[in-house]
């Protein structure tokens, strides 16, 4: 579209424009702001203005494709729009012929594609619309009287409309607001909690209830079942649904996405059975990828008077060129490129279905429906099994207030994998939804998005690789978040913070001097430590990603640890923040105290200098301070004055006496600073491993070609940490003995009790560190 607005500005710009000075008028500014001053703009101008529109700015990033990919077929459905503006001008007699051979053939079409025999068709751009005049059909079918008394009827027997609870949000409200009902008049049917699916109608409770209302004296008027919830594709017993509608004498309406596998040559029986209900609403424009199609909906009933009451049909020859873009889009495709459509998305359904039953940890929601085009999964927590490539992660105790958390974190971890995969593969088109029982899924339906993002066979290959690939760092993650909990609640000065929608291992805060609990205003203090923290944590260039994320509750500065790609430790992780927080509360705290501590420090210096003034004018007299005589006494009798100085410990804002410095020196024995104390946790990381790494010394997961280089690094880590004895002790033992063999001429007998491996001994050199030195 966008091409052809160009070439339109293109021809119009080499027409001569009209200006304001031939027309001799001028514009009056401020009356009508924008492009609609003065005596209107001509068609380049407002070609341009609706290119803009569509467009922006050229100079901004490109973040997404301006326009779907709609193809041939999409334009064909577009022009069926501008067909009918124009089709509409015509003569009315013509009008009519064409409008009623458009909406016979669309009609015949459907209803023969989708094994729906003598039934009409109601086209509407609102998907709810046709279940809305079904229902109005439906009230003026049971109430006789319902055109001349109207709401009289309805108030002596009310009528009842059965929907299903996994049915699409809203659905009850929005007929009742269009019908005019009360809430009352809704009834929800469970569906099965001990038998079948979850999201299937229970129909031995619906029965119950419809026997209530009749004797209640309600009128059991409209049940509405579901071919395909809307959630995750479950199809009811509609079988079952109708034998029991037929002996109550309720209308049977069917919707879902399920319904457009009635055009395959193999049908489900389930499905099968929605062909003899009494009407049911598809979609094909989403099917297809048509854009601007509207929603049908297929009805049975023999009474043109009823129908046209309700709405379905009317006698505007206008309305029906509704169908016009359909009628043209199903010429374009044909009954094969229909169906071919419908199963190319059917098999991607299964081809991922397939794919994921193969993979660990992954559950599939719908493995009962063979015929859904919908696939909907999770990951899940499972405790280690028969992959070693999780059996070296450590799981530690779970506590059953860690099991009642499990299914918030699986949450939080599959929102994070659904935004993983939506950036990694677009043209899969996954959403992620909430579900009640099951909590956060991942949903596959390519017969909703795959005509329009052209999803293939390759693309959906793709996706499982990317959900095998992110596995590792989904349960890691997951099987670190409880030791992380542990490990923080167990350290001084940190708060774990519990938020589910957190998918890393976890949230902690830093719990200040100064912190205000109860307060829920800001904290300038706190804030300051975190982003301090946040930076130090970053320069680590861990694995790890930190964040300062916003407020939770009541919490209102909290640090965000990410995801675990590989084995963490996790006591080591929280004592570094831990350690790190309080080094910046320290700091931050000398520097706010630096002023007055200073400033009492220059008052106490000026007091000590007064004192030291007059303490000297008592020792040498008042005759040594006149300027002539003292200089001639100070010459025939010096004094030996002692120099008192001072110190300024900036720390405990004090001075001191500088005495103690001048003994050391006079000493001269040179005096040691005691050595800095180190954490208890404090651990020696081999050259090249990043932070925050479990210590592989002990384990299986040394390779035979790096073993010898890690283990020569551990012997050096702990000579080092021995001492300097040690280190004398082995020098002089090796210099003592020039004569000594060198372990290449050395037996067999004394290479095994020093426990050095022989060079003809088959065995692996790589016995651990302990046999080696």
């Amino acid at each position: 579209m966008g091409k052809n607005l160009k070439e339109a500005v293109k021809m119009l710009e080499d027409s001569q424009r009209r200006t304001e000075e031939e027309n001799g008028k001028k514009l009056i500014s401020g009356d009508i702001p924008g492009p609609l001053q003065g005596s209107g703009q001509d068609m380049v101008s407002i070609l341009q203005l609706v290119q803009n529109l569509m467009h922006g700015d050229e100079d901004e990033e490109p973040q997404s494709p301006r326009m779907q990919n709609i193809g041939e077929q999409g334009h064909m459905a577009l022009l069926g729009h501008s067909l009918g503006a124009y089709i509409s001008t015509l003569d009315k007699e013509k009008l009519r012929k064409l409008t009623t051979r458009i909406l016979s053939d669309t009609t015949l079409w459907l209803c023969r594609i989708f094994r729906y025999e003598n039934g009409c068709a109601y086209f509407h751009e609102e998907e709810r619309e046709g279940l809305a005049k079904i229902c109005r059909l439906a009230i003026h079918s049971r109430y006789e009287d319902f055109v001349v008394d109207g709401f009289n009827v309805l108030y002596n027997k009310k009528p009842v409309i059965y929907l299903s609870a996994a049915a699409r949000p809203g659905l009850g409200q929005y007929l009742c607001n269009q019908l005019g009902l009360p809430f009352p008049c809704l009834c929800r049917v469970p569906c099965n909690t001990v038998f079948g699916s979850q999201h299937q109608m229970d129909v031995a409770f619906l029965e119950k209830l419809i026997k209530d209302d009749i004797e209640r004296g309600r009128l059991p008027l409209l049940l509405v079942a579901n071919a395909g919830t809307a959630a995750v594709g479950h199809t009811d017993k509609i079988g079952r649904l109708k034998e029991l509608c037929e002996q109550y004498g309720i209308w049977l309406h069917v919707e879902g996405v399920n319904l457009a596998t009635l055009a395959l040559g193999y049908v489900s029986s389930s499905v099968l059975a929605a062909a003899k209900c009494d009407s049911m609403t598809m979609t094909p424009g989403l099917w297809l990828g048509l854009p601007a199609v509207p929603a049908v909906t297929l009805y049975k009933h023999d009474d043109p008077a009823l129908t046209l009451v309700a709405g379905l049909t009317s006698n505007k020859p206008t309305d029906k060129l509704r169908a016009l873009p359909l009628w043209l889009s199903l010429q374009y495709l044909g009954l094969d490129g229909f169906v071919e459509r419908i199963k190319h998305a059917c098999q991607l359904s299964q081809r991922l279905q397939e794919s994921l039953k193969k993979v660990n940890y992954i559950k599939i929601l719908v493995e009962d429906e063979l015929s859904s085009p919908v696939v909907v999964f999770r990951f899940f927590q499972e405790l280690p099994g028969s992959d070693p490539v999780f059996k070296a992660v450590p799981v530690p105790n779970m506590t059953p207030s860690g099991v009642g958390r499990e299914r918030h974190s699986c949450d939080a971890l599959n929102r994070w994998l659904g935004e993983q995969l939506k950036q990694l593969v677009p043209a899969s088109g996954l959403t992620v939804m909430d579900l009640e029982a099951e909590g956060t899924c991942l949903r596959f339906s390519p017969l909703m998005t795959a005509a329009v993002l052209g999803t293939r066979g390759e693309d959906v290959d793709q996706l499982v690789a990317c959900i095998e690939s992110k596995l590792p760092v989904l349960c890691c993650t997951l099987q670190l978040r409880e030791e992380f909990k542990q490990e923080v609640e167990a350290t001084a000065g940190l708060l774990y913070v519990d938020d589910p929608n957190w998918s890393g291992i976890g949230v902690v805060r830093y719990e200040h001097a100064n912190d205000d609990k109860s307060s829920l205003k800001s904290d300038p203090e706190g804030e300051n430590i975190h982003a301090g923290l946040l930076k130090k944590l970053n320069e680590l260039e861990s694995d790890l990603t930190f964040k300062i994320g916003p407020e939770y509750k009541s919490m209102k500065s909290c640090l965000y640890v990410g995801m675990a790609s590989d084995n963490v430790d996790a006591a080591e992780l929280v004592e570094t923040i831990a350690a790190t927080a309080r080094e910046i509360e320290e700091n931050s705290r000398l520097l706010e105290n630096m002023t007055e501590v200073v400033r009492k420090g220059i008052q106490e210096a000026q007091v000590e200098l007064q004192k030291a003034s007059e303490e000297r004018l008592l020792e040498e007299g008042v005759l040594r301070q006149i300027p002539v005589v003292g200089s001639v006494l100070n010459w025939f009798s010096p004094v030996q004055a002692l120099q008192k100085g001072r110190t300024f410990n900036l720390t405990a804002g004090s001075l001191e006496s500088t005495e103690p410095i001048y003994v050391y020196k006079a000493q001269g024995a040179g005096v040691t600073l005691p050595p800095t104390p180190s954490g208890s946790r404090t651990k020696q990381r081999l050259p090249g491993q990043k932070p925050f790494k479990r210590s592989l010394r002990g384990s299986d997961a040394l390779s035979e070609t790096s073993s010898v280089s890690h283990i020569e690094d551990l012997e050096k880590v702990e000579r080092l940490s021995s001492g300097p004895e040690q280190i004398t002790l082995e020098a002089s033992s090796t210099e003592g003995h020039p004569g000594a063999p060198s372990p290449q001429h050395t037996d067999q007998t004394e290479a095994f009790q020093k426990g050095v491996p022989h060079p003809e001994d088959d065995h692996s050199q790589v016995e651990g560190p302990e046999s080696l030195r």
